[in-house]
């Protein structure tokens, strides 16, 4: 998400918080095809095409174009989406090369090949493509098949200020991302400005570290008149092991605001 703090004078993302969007999104993918802690390097052309309005949500899109020994070259893209309508716009495309610590290197990596990451914008790396409009009971009653039910993806970097002091990333930051993740799938779902009404459950069954990735994965699962209920979970992922694990579930409700 674009929230205003994220904005300049005339209401759209700032051009430096779009680009720390996209290095962001380059650390993680050249984290993973060169498992190990990397840097960035240089930064090739930069092209803004257009604007992100505050409130829209921005999709980061990542590409591996080529993988040295210690180094790597990921194109990014950053794709806008306003989520009462569902129109996607390219706002901003650029190629970053990452390189790797001597340090760090990992014994057989696979051959270079091309991947994609997505990533939310609102602070870094992920949410998918809108997919439904309209409840499965609405479907159902004109006799219609229903569509899929929305989901959401976000990636972040767990940093120091993410931690507690034993280097363990906080749960606060963790809910927020999750309750993230759940706003934009319900809002998909539902196609009109909704809320958080209730979180009926949490759970956190392992620790996320710093300098690892957390990817939150975000389902609706059932939808009323009014409310949608999302299933989120949280991973987290070593850069240089590769090493998953599920760290947080919960189980959350939105409502949508009347007009």
């Amino acid at each position: 998400m674009v929230w205003p703090d994220q904005s300049n004078h005339h209401g759209t993302l700032f051009g430096g918080a779009a680009l720390s969007m996209l290095d962001r999104l380059a650390f993680v993918q050249g984290s993973r095809a060169l498992r190990g802690t990397v840097v960035t390097a240089a930064v090739g052309r930069l092209d803004f095409m257009a604007p992100v309005p505050a409130g829209h949500a921005v999709e980061g899109q990542a590409r591996l174009l080529r993988r040295g020994v210690r180094s790597a070259v990921v194109a990014g893209r950053l794709v806008a989406e306003d989520l009462l309508s569902g129109r996607r716009t390219l706002c901003l495309a650029g190629e970053f090369t990452m390189v790797r610590r001597a340090s760090a290197a990992v014994e057989g990596l696979p051959a270079a090949q091309t991947a994609t990451a997505r990533a939310d914008a609102s602070t870094g790396p992920g949410a998918e493509p809108a997919r439904a409009s309209e409840s499965p009971r609405a479907c159902r009653a004109a006799g219609r098949r229903p569509r899929p039910l929305a989901t959401a993806r976000v990636a972040e970097i767990v940093f120091p200020g993410h931690a507690n002091h034993r280097g363990i990333l906080h749960g606060g930051p963790a809910m927020a991302w999750m309750a993230k993740a759940g706003f934009v799938a319900a809002t998909r779902q539902t196609r009109r400005s909704v809320v958080m009404a209730c979180s009926e459950r949490m759970d956190f069954v392992a620790p996320a570290r710093v300098g690892e990735v957390v990817e939150v994965l975000a389902e609706v699962v059932a939808t009323g008149r009014r409310s949608v209920r999302v299933a989120a979970r949280m991973e987290a992922e070593c850069p240089v092991t590769g090493e998953r694990r599920r760290c947080t579930t919960a189980e959350l409700v939105y409502v949508v605001v009347r007009d």
